[in-house]
C-alpha cells in the first residue's frame, strides 16, 4: 500500500523537468507521506518524473519502486499502489510461458512483466486492489488503470505542460491552479444528494478520478483515452441453493486466505454484524493469534463493543477497543476532512479513523468487510420495491392521481410518503444508499443551479433495464456508493495511519459467487432479513448469535453529538463560514437549531453541510489548520534520481 505521483511532459524529449518543477513535485509527494513512510523515491528522466511513497508489506527489504522492466532495457517504468494477491501464480506463468526473468520477489515487478508480455490483457488476470501507472519509453505512451471495484484511488490532471497522476488530489494541488476559481458546482450539487462526490468528478473542475474498472492511455498530443475493462453484472443464474451457498463459502474462504499473505503483522476490524464476523472467523482459522479492533463510543446505544467482545470471545481472538470521545472528534475532524481531499458527509468514517489509528499500533495490515452489502444485498432499502409493489403496479393514470393526492396531504401525515414513493419511478426515487437532500431541499439551500442527480445514475438504470428493481439498486450502489463512499473512506482513514486495509469480499471469486444470485436468495420474500445467501453460507462458521443480527456497521452518534459540544462547534463553523455564496447557511443554521430543539432529526443534513464548510475553510479559505498536534510523522528516506533510459 503506497502513494504514487507521476508527471509526463507534453513535449517529447523535453529533457529532465526543471528544478522548480521537481522541487514542487517532491514537496507535493510529501503531502502523502502517511501512505508510505517506509521509503521515498523521486526519479526523473526525459520529460517524466515518478514519485513513490512505500509502505512495505511484501518483500520488505527488496522490491523498491519505481520498477524498471526488463532489467536489460528498462522499457517500462511502473509504480503501483495496492497488492496483487496472485502475483506468485502470475510470476510462475510468465516464467513458464514467456521466459520472463525477475530480480525481486514482489508483486510490482510481476505487474511490470505482465504489462510487457500481455499488454492490456494482463488486467483481467490480476487478483487484488491496485492503481498503477506505467510508462513505455519505447513508444512514449503512458498507461494507467484502477482495480475493478475502485478499492484504490487514482486522480488525473491534464494541463498544457502534460499529464499528472497521483493517489491523492492534494498531491496535484501545486499544478492545478486556483482551487476557489475551479470549484465544480455540479460536483457540489451531487455531494448534497449523495453525501460524497461521485466518480469521476472532484470539487476541482480540472482534476478527475479514473473510474473503477477503467484503463487509460496518454501520448503527447493525443490526450487521454479511457476504456472500461470490467463491468459488474448482476444477472441471476439458475442453480440449486446448496450449490450457491457452497460456492460462496469456498470463494470467501479462499479470498481471506489470499488476503492474509503479508510479511508484516495482520489483524482485522470487527463490528457487530455478519460481514466482519465472517472475515474474522475465517482468518482466525489461518492465524490463531489474530488481533481484532472495534470502536467504543461513550454514548449509550451506539457502542458495538459489548457485542464485539462477545463475538471475539466465541471466536477465540483478542479484541482491542478504540475509545472515541467528543473531544477526540473535534480535535481530529480537520485532519480527517483534509485527508479526504473532497468532503464526505458519512459520519461513519470517524469511528473508522479511530479504529485504524488503534490498529496501526499493533499491525500493518487489517482485513475488513467492505463490499458485502453491495454484492449480497445487505441494505434494507433494497426491499422497498417489494413493499411498494401494490401501488407501483397500478395503471399510470391511477398512479398520477395518487401522486397528486400525496402532494396535498400534510407533511408527516401517515401514508403520504408511501403514496409519493410508490408512484415515483425508481429511476427518480432511488439514487443511492444515502440520499441526503431531496431535489426540492437542494433548491432551498443551493445558491447556484446545477445538473440533477439523475445525470449520475441515468446510464446505470439504462444498463440494467433487463433486471428487477432490487438488482438495479445494487448496481447503482456498486458504481456510486461503493467506490465513492465505502471504499474512499476505507482507503483514506486507514492510510492516514499507514495501515493497509484489505477487503476480501471484493475479490473476483467472491464477486462471481454473488453476481449470479437471484434476488429471492438475497432478499427472500418470506423473511425480513438481508444477505440471506451469505448468512446461510456462513452457517457453522459464524456464531448463531451473529448470523442473523441486523447490520449496524460502526454506528455513529451524530444526532447526539449535534446537541452537545460538537453541535456548538458546528454552529460556530456555519456562522463563520465563507461558503455563504454557495449555500444558504442561514437555512442550514435553522436545520441545526430545529435538531437541537428536538423538532426534527436533521443530523444527516446538518453534518453534510458542516463537512463541506469545514472543507471550504481548510482548502479554500485557509482559515483552519488541518494538522492536529498529535499526528505521528514517521521517518523519511530519499531515493536518487534516475538517469536516461533507452529503447531497444
Amino acid at each position: 500500500m503506497c502513494g504514487l505521483s507521476v508527471f509526463v511532459s507534453s513535449r517529447p524529449q523535453a529533457g529532465a523537468p526543471d528544478p522548480d518543477t521537481i522541487a514542487a513535485f517532491s514537496a507535493a509527494l510529501e503531502t502523502m507521506h502517511h501512505r508510505g513512510p517506509d521509503d521515498t523515491v523521486v526519479e526523473y528522466a526525459d520529460g517524466i518524473a515518478f514519485g513513490f511513497k512505500r509502505l512495505a508489506i511484501i518483500d520488505r527489504e527488496g522490491s523498491p519502486q519505481p520498477v524498471h522492466y526488463p532489467a536489460d532495457s528498462g522499457r517500462w517504468t511502473v509504480v503501483c499502489n495496492g497488492e496483487i494477491y496472485n502475483y506468485r501464480q502470475l510470476r510462475d506463468e510468465l516464467i513458464r510461458s514467456n521466459g520472463a526473468s525477475f530480480t525481486t520477489d514482489g508483486d510490482a515487478e510481476v505487474l511490470a512483466a505482465a504489462l510487457h508480455y500481455w499488454g492490456a490483457g494482463a488486467l483481467p488476470r490480476l487478483r487484488g486492489m491496485f492503481a498503477f501507472v506505467a510508462y513505455d519509453h519505447w513508444t512514449g505512451t503512458l498507461h494507467a488503470a484502477r482495480d475493478p471495484f475502485g478499492i484504490k484511488p487514482l486522480y488525473l490532471l491534464e494541463t498544457m505542460d502534460g499529464l499528472f497522476l497521483a493517489s491523492e488530489r492534494k498531491a496535484l494541488a501545486p499544478f492545478s491552479g486556483n482551487a476557489a476559481a475551479a470549484l465544480d458546482t455540479d460536483a457540489l450539487a451531487h455531494y448534497l444528494s449523495f453525501q460524497f462526490v461521485p466518480d469521476p468528478l472532484t470539487l476541482h473542475k480540472q482534476v478527475r478520478r479514473v473510474p473503477p474498472g477503467h484503463r487509460l492511455t496518454w501520448t503527447p498530443g493525443g490526450g487521454v483515452r479511457q476504456e472500461r475493462y470490467f463491468r459488474p453484472s448482476l444477472r441471476p443464474l439458475h442453480r440449486p441453493a446448496d450449490e450457491a451457498h457452497e460456492h460462496i463459502q469456498w470463494a470467501l474462504r479462499d479470498s481471506v486466505r489470499a488476503h492474509l499473505r503479508a510479511d508484516v503483522p495482520v489483524g482485522a476490524f470487527l463490528s457487530s454484524g455478519i460481514d466482519s464476523t465472517a472475515i474474522v472467523a475465517l482468518a482466525r482459522q489461518e492465524v490463531p493469534n489474530l488481533r481484532v479492533f472495534t470502536a467504543a463510543f461513550e454514548e449509550d446505544g451506539y457502542s458495538e463493543l459489548a457485542v464485539a467482545q462477545d463475538t471475539a470471545g466465541r471466536l477465540g481472538v483478542e479484541l482491542i477497543p478504540a475509545p472515541i470521545t467528543e473531544d477526540d472528534v473535534i480535535l481530529q475532524l480537520p485532519r480527517i476532512v483534509h485527508l479526504l481531499d473532497d468532503p464526505m458527509g458519512d459520519p461513519s468514517l470517524i469511528p473508522l479513523y479511530f479504529v485504524a489509528r488503534t490498529a496501526s499500533r499493533y499491525v500493518t495490515v487489517a482485513l475488513s468487510g467492505e463490499g458485502s452489502d453491495e454484492l449480497f444485498g445487505g441494505y434494507t432499502i433494497y426491499r422497498e420495491p417489494m413493499s411498494l409493489a401494490g401501488i407501483s403496479c397500478l395503471p399510470a393514470v391511477m398512479q398520477r392521481g395518487l401522486r397528486g393526492l400525496s402532494h396535498v396531504m400534510p407533511e408527516g401525515m401517515r401514508g403520504r410518503s408511501f403514496l409519493e414513493r410508490g408512484t415515483t419511478p425508481i429511476e427518480e426515487r432511488y439514487y443511492g444508499n444515502a440520499r441526503i437532500f431531496s431535489p426540492a431541499e437542494k433548491a432551498e439551500i443551493m445558491r447556484f443551479t446545477a445538473e440533477p442527480h439523475t445525470a449520475v445514475t441515468a446510464h446505470l438504470y439504462a444498463e440494467t433495464a433487463d433486471v428487477d428493481d432490487p438488482a438495479s439498486m445494487q448496481y447503482v450502489d456498486l458504481h456510486t456508493w461503493l467506490p465513492g463512499d465505502i471504499l474512499a473512506k476505507a482507503d483514506r482513514m486507514s492510510m492516514a495511519h499507514s495501515l493497509e486495509l484489505r477487503v476480501p469480499f471484493l475479490d473476483p471469486a467472491v464477486y462471481a459467487a454473488a453476481a449470479g444470485l437471484p434476488t429471492g436468495m438475497k432478499l427472500p420474500a418470506h423473511q425480513r432479513t438481508t444477505k440471506a445467501a451469505l448468512r446461510e453460507a456462513m452457517r457453522g462458521i459464524v456464531p448463531e448469535s451473529v448470523r442473523d443480527r441486523p447490520k449496524l456497521g460502526f454506528p455513529t452518534p451524530t444526532r447526539v453529538w449535534l446537541k452537545g459540544s460538537i453541535g456548538d462547534w458546528i454552529g460556530g463553523l456555519l456562522a463563520d463560514s465563507g461558503a455563504g455564496h454557495l449555500l444558504d447557511l442561514r437555512y442550514a443554521g435553522q436545520l441545526l437549531a430545529d435538531h437541537r430543539a428536538g423538532l426534527a432529526d436533521n443530523s444527516r443534513k446538518v453534518w453534510a453541510v458542516a463537512m463541506f464548510c469545514l472543507w471550504h475553510a481548510i482548502e479554500i479559505e485557509r482559515t483552519i489548520n488541518p494538522a492536529p498536534s498529535d499526528v505521528y510523522r514517521p521517518r523519511l528516506r530519499h531515493g536518487a534520481p534516475l538517469g536516461h533510459v533507452t529503447a531497444a
